[in-house]
């Protein structure tokens, strides 16, 4: 398999902190944008990649949390119920867990990779993907869930990435430093 283009974008740069745009008319384009995603996602170890992830500013994430790939367009939150508390890790901000307090079961709309609307229940850990992913295209990341005092722990952490994301040196272990990587 061919090593894809894109490349995980890391905290700092700024199209992590942009909304992205609702996609209006699918194309094979964005089929092959989705699939080099799933792609990416799956070289990089991660279990769900929000397009702003891989540099695009438009509203698409794939996720594969061991129940099967969704490749998903304009997704959008529509029930919320439930409550969980997750450690959770981000491709975009490697090395970094912070606690994030999430609905532990979601109803998602958005259409599948050909335009056909979907509607999907999720629980538990699916549902905690879902919502981090979703996160992304509102521009918002785990580090926003942090306390102020988690904040001024993790500071010079978050402060190194962003010096780093022009030089692309983060090492091995900071990219793989917590379990739940999404």
């Amino acid at each position: 398999m061919e090593k894809t283009e894109l490349k995980i974008r890391i905290f700092g740069d700024p199209v992590l902190r942009k909304k992205s745009t609702e996609i209006k008319a699918i194309t094979l384009r964005y089929r092959e944008v989705l699939s080099q995603m799933a792609q990416l996602m799956y070289e990089s170890d991660g279990i769900g990649l929000a397009a702003p992830q891989a540099g695009i500013n438009e509203a698409m994430i794939v996720i594969d949390a061991g129940s099967g790939l969704y490749k998903l367009i304009n997704p959008k939150i529509v029930k919320v119920g439930g409550s969980q508390v997750n450690q959770e890790g981000c491709l975009s901000v490697p090395g970094l867990c912070i606690k994030v307090r999430r609905a532990n079961k979601i109803t998602v709309k958005a259409l599948d990779e050909f335009g056909k609307p979907l509607n999907i229940q999720a629980e538990g850990l699916l549902a905690c993907v879902f919502q981090h992913e979703i996160d992304h295209l509102k521009g918002k990341l785990i580090v926003d869930y942090a306390s102020f005092l988690e904040k001024i722990r993790i500071k010079k952490t978050l402060e190194g990435f962003k010096k780093r994301v022009k030089h692309e040196k983060l090492s091995e272990s900071e990219a793989k430093s917590c379990k739940l990587q999404l």
